[in-house]
């Protein structure tokens, strides 16, 4: 099936130059000449600050934004986002330690994951963060590792509620889930917590992610505080957190449109007034990822080869599933889509044709673009995926075939 690229009117806007993308303020060109090789991923420091300050403007301001490190971990964009939010959270180790050498301070970066082990645990008591328990048995694992440095844990429960987030991309919550401990668990759960003497916090509650619906968000974000408010009459102390999750999606394929944000603001100062009057002194956190990077983000490779088979135009690139799963259709999709992609030196490109990108494994699943209308192109022109910001190198099988890992900058 044939699919559209970048609308031309988005391609005009990109094309400041005659018809070179430009990116982080200079010439695409110029940019891979700066980073001297291909493929590489490109993040715009301006646009996620852009982001972040839209978001400060269209949600109430008691809303506290933390960054959701999974969905881009490259450390220097922690690094610019640790000085734009309220908060980081953390799913290992490894991102425990990036969040750890920023601004952030550690009290306000918490960590969650269903599989923490011992160490993970033991360094996450020491450097003094907020841990997201999802089970029993990791509470009391939590706990030991509190006796042996001597330290109370700081301690939220990462919840699964009955209900789920509508139209997600991706089910976090409700049913049978390895996340979280099961909502009519959880008052046992907080019983336990106050015989530790752990320094308890409150609940994290993450139903779905990927969401282009503000209604369903807002109906998500309602049940979660009150489902929050019922447990918390269990609770071993006062409710100090409540992170009610993110799910906000962005658009990636035709059709597709941008999230109202003036409904969700509408829904978070409800909500705000709820918590005030019921639990006075809490905190109320989001948590976005994708959100706050996917835009911001580009991946470019370059074209080794032009070739035709059987009529079909094929552009071999340096690039491809080992780099971008989720532009490949692999990460989640149960239909493969294209992302927006374009020649980046040839936006508009005074002839056009429908071409397939393909990349240099050996399988058919390597594929950035699948029939797409772009400038025609060859050997050394440039190929972008845009909407890359987010899920890119860190969820991509980077070992496969052995191939060099992508330059990755900040600009």
């Amino acid at each position: 099936m044939n699919a559209p690229g970048p609308d031309h009117a988005v391609l005009h806007q990109l094309a400041r130059d005659g018809d070179m993308l430009q990116f982080g303020g200079m010439p695409l060109n110029r940019l891979a000449q700066r980073i001297g090789r291909t493929p590489f991923y490109a993040y715009d420091r301006a646009q996620i600050g852009q982001r972040v300050a839209s978001l400060r403007a269209a949600l109430p301001a008691g809303v506290h934004l933390h960054y959701a490190m999974k969905a881009n971990p490259m450390p220097a964009v922690v690094q610019w986002l640790a000085g734009l939010v309220d908060g980081i959270d953390v799913a290992s180790a490894g991102e425990l330690a990036t969040a750890l050498d920023t601004v952030m301070p550690a009290p306000r970066i918490s960590f969650a994951g269903p599989g923490k082990t011992d160490g993970e645990l033991a360094r996450a008591v020491a450097a003094g963060v907020l841990v997201n328990v999802e089970s029993r048995a990791q509470l009391e694992r939590l706990a030991q590792a509190g006796d042996r440095l001597g330290l109370a844990p700081r301690v939220a429960v990462r919840v699964n509620p009955e209900f789920s987030l509508r139209r997600a991309g991706m089910r976090m919550g409700g049913g049978a889930q390895p996340f979280g401990v099961d909502a009519a668990l959880v008052p046992a759960l907080l019983g336990r917590i106050g015989q530790l003497q752990l320094d308890f916090h409150g609940f994290h509650l993450f139903s779905g992610s990927q969401n282009l619906s503000a209604l369903a968000l807002a109906e998500a974000q309602a049940a979660s505080v009150e489902l929050a408010l019922q447990l918390a009459i269990d609770a071993p102390g006062p409710l100090k957190v409540l992170n009610i999750g993110g799910g906000f999606g962005v658009p990636y394929f035709p059709g597709d449109s941008a999230l109202e944000l003036a409904p969700l603001a509408d829904s978070l100062q409800r909500q705000l007034q709820r918590l005030a009057t019921s639990a006075p002194g809490a905190r109320l956190n989001i948590e976005l990822g994708r959100y706050l990077v996917a835009e911001a983000g580009i991946y470019v490779c370059q074209v080794i080869e032009r070739k035709v088979s059987h009529g079909q135009v094929f552009l071999v690139t340096d690039g491809g599933l080992h780099h971008h799963l989720a532009a490949s259709g692999n990460f989640g999709q149960l239909i493969r889509k294209n992302y927006p992609v374009a020649i980046g030196n040839r936006l508009h490109g005074g002839e056009r044709e429908i071409v397939s990108v393909v990349g240099p494994l050996c399988t058919p699943l390597d594929l950035l673009a699948d029939q797409m209308e772009m400038a025609r192109a060859g050997e050394g022109d440039l190929v972008v995926v845009f909407q890359s910001g987010a899920y890119g190198l860190s969820a991509s099988p980077t070992a496969f075939l052995g191939h060099p890992l992508p330059a990755e900058v900040l600009v």
